[in-house]
């Protein structure tokens, strides 16, 4: 009876996971790297790079602002080195973007 319950579970987490409706990280509680970029862009630009950022692997959440900065988003990739790499070839490479400030999280500060 276990081996099969365990068999359905794993089966089910299989299943969640190749429709991407679960996250294998939080699985395990994995904490993950976590930047916010303030990005600033080409007047009348902000709507068409907030949905190119919405479709990036990693970015959690995108927000327009106001004041110094156009764009707020948050990214969450599992390493430093991960992050950096969507920050720097992915981000920063959108047409129209001008410039960028991005803040690390300091793990267990949040």
């Amino acid at each position: 009876m276990w081996v099969r319950a365990g068999e359905h579970f794993v089966k089910y987490i299989f299943d969640k996971l190749c429709d991407r409706s679960i996250d294998i990280f939080a699985l395990y509680n994995y904490n993950m790297a976590t930047a916010y970029v303030l990005i600033n862009c080409e007047l009348g630009s902000e709507e068409a790079i907030i949905g190119q950022l919405k479709s990036i692997d990693g970015v959690k959440e995108v927000h327009g602002t106001f004041g110094a900065y156009d764009i707020l988003a948050k990214i969450e990739s599992p390493s430093v080195e991960a992050l950096r790499e969507v920050i720097t070839w992915k981000i920063r490479k959108i047409e129209k973007i001008r410039s960028t400030l991005t803040l690390m999280g300091i793990e267990g500060q949040s």
